[in-house]
């Protein structure tokens, strides 16, 4: 866990748009966006797939998930009712979770901003979710078309989520620093003009 820690650590200082160009265009899942500006996001991937309007995996998860945790929710993109509001924001709070990532609906914006809860979702709605089932935690979910599997590295701000794949996160960071490096040349070359 100690080496995943410390490429979290690296990807938290990288752009996504950065990170989206080091994956090729890929890992970037479409429609998710922060719901509250200035939210960010860089840890873990604990995957949960809930039924659609159901959020009572999002709670078994937060039995099991552990501090600096990003949840990854495949809620089927439904925006009808909120996956998460205030009081799971309270309840990520208390065990450290990192963030949400939640394809679907969440509520509560003001409050979640309030407490510093990154959340990055589809769409915000007041209906509230149902609580019922079925789930699964901790198999591979897809959001916003994009594979997202336990222990994937996930990062979001301003530009929306980049995922990238355990197994190729050095390769990625690397490319990711080279880009970023190239970036701040051209900038300091554009500038002078």
């Amino acid at each position: 866990m100690v080496q995943i820690d410390s490429l979290v650590e690296a990807f938290s200082r990288i752009p996504t748009a950065t990170i989206g160009d080091a994956r090729e265009r890929f890992g970037c899942p479409t429609g998710i966006r922060p719901m509250w500006a200035g939210a960010k996001i860089a840890g873990r991937a604990f995957t949960v797939c809930t039924r659609a309007g159901d959020n009572l995996y999002i709670h078994k998860a937060l039995d099991l998930a552990a501090s600096g945790d990003i949840l990854v929710v495949n809620g089927g993109g439904d925006e009808t009712r909120a996956r998460i509001g205030d009081l799971i924001g309270t309840r990520a709070q208390a065990i450290g979770l990192g963030g949400f990532v939640i394809d679907g609906a969440v509520r509560d914006l003001a409050a979640l901003e309030e407490m510093g809860m990154p959340v990055f979702a589809r769409s915000a709605t007041p209906a509230g979710p149902y609580n019922h089932g079925p789930g699964r935690l901790g198999e591979p979910v897809a959001i916003g078309g994009t594979v997202v599997k336990a222990n994937d590295i996930v990062v979001g701000d301003a530009d929306g989520v980049a995922i990238v794949a355990a197994e190729v996160a050095d390769d990625v960071l690397r490319n990711a620093e080279l880009i970023a490096d190239n970036e701040t040349a051209k900038r300091h070359r554009y500038a002078r003009r």
